[in-house]
């Protein structure tokens, strides 16, 4: 049995080592981290020693239902990845993102989301040599437009979070990128798309990874199952004639069949699938996949690889 996942991108920064017993020992650079995954219900293939050596382990806070927690420094961790500054780079391509530990057990980098990077750089010369627009709805720390902006597109970047605009525009110069060459949009994503459908705007790219829930800057409520529908009927009306759009979801309890029956009215192509990370090879079969979320592509007049 083979389930529908799209294909993963070369990705030389990071490596996932192993996984299993709810958790995931990676790579991020030189640094090796440890932290939990619950869609990892195996049992690890590695030995204990090699989950006991991560540079940095993270141990969730009973007090807040597991949502927060703390990174443990090993002894050997390296200086750079210890403390409340710890960060260092991490690069795809050409794109560097400064990987950060955060409270909330992510690092600020979805390594699985390499396959949409490497997918919206392919379609680019779909246009030549006409430059086209992206759209990055909930950019967070934006690799998606930067790896975007070096393919040529004309990127426009909208997230809620200062946090997350400011992370971003340290990622871009860390990727070489001028200060003005990314569109950066502090606003609420189904607010921003709606006022750039009376304006009359169209884009050639759309990329669309919201969370279940959050608030925009203004205190607006963004709640998956409300809100998808009538964001994805904004978008629609935004798609130029010939363009793609990305959709991804993860910790949700949707099915990629639910994200293709949403698009579907809204291109000729479509592609529903999983996103995934491949474990290290380890001698012992075939690498296990880890699920990393579901994810839907579509596009029209484009000749596009459907994954």
């Amino acid at each position: 049995m083979r389930p529908a996942h799209f294909a993963e991108s070369a990705f030389d920064d990071y490596e996932l080592l192993d996984s299993g017993g709810a958790e995931k020992l990676e790579r991020y650079g030189p640094v090796v981290v440890r932290r939990p995954d619950p869609q990892a219900l195996w049992r690890p293939r590695t030995a204990a020693a090699e989950w006991e050596s991560a540079h940095l382990s993270f141990e969730r806070d009973p007090q807040s239902g597991g949502k927060r927690g703390r990174w443990l420094e090993a002894r050997h961790a390296p200086p750079f990845a210890r403390g409340e500054r710890a960060a260092w780079p991490v690069r795809w391509g050409a794109a560097q993102c400064i990987v950060r530990p955060t409270a909330f057990k992510h690092l600020g980098l979805f390594p699985e989301q390499a396959a949409n990077w490497a997918w919206i750089t392919e379609a680019r010369a779909q246009f030549a040599p006409a430059r086209p627009r992206l759209l990055n709805l909930f950019g967070y720390t934006g690799m998606a437009s930067i790896a975007g902006a070096q393919a040529g597109y004309e990127v426009t970047h909208v997230d809620a979070s200062k946090t997350s605009l400011a992370w971003m525009k340290e990622n871009a110069r860390a990727s070489g990128l001028a200060d003005d060459a990314l569109r950066v949009i502090l606003d609420d994503a189904l607010a921003f798309a709606r006022r750039e459908v009376r304006r009359g705007v169209r884009y050639e790219g759309l990329v669309l990874d919201p969370p279940h829930h959050g608030r925009g800057p203004k205190g607006e409520l963004w709640q998956f199952e409300e809100h998808i529908a009538p964001l994805i009927e904004a978008c629609a009306a935004l798609l130029a004639p010939r363009a793609w759009l990305v959709l991804s979801t993860y910790a949700i309890g949707f099915s990629p069949l639910g994200l293709a029956n949403l698009l579907a009215p809204h291109g000729d192509q479509l592609a529903a699938g999983e996103l995934v990370l491949s474990e290290r090879a380890q001698g012992q079969g075939e690498p296990r996949k880890l699920p990393c979320g579901f994810c839907a592509r579509l596009w029209r007049g484009l000749e596009l690889r459907a994954t």
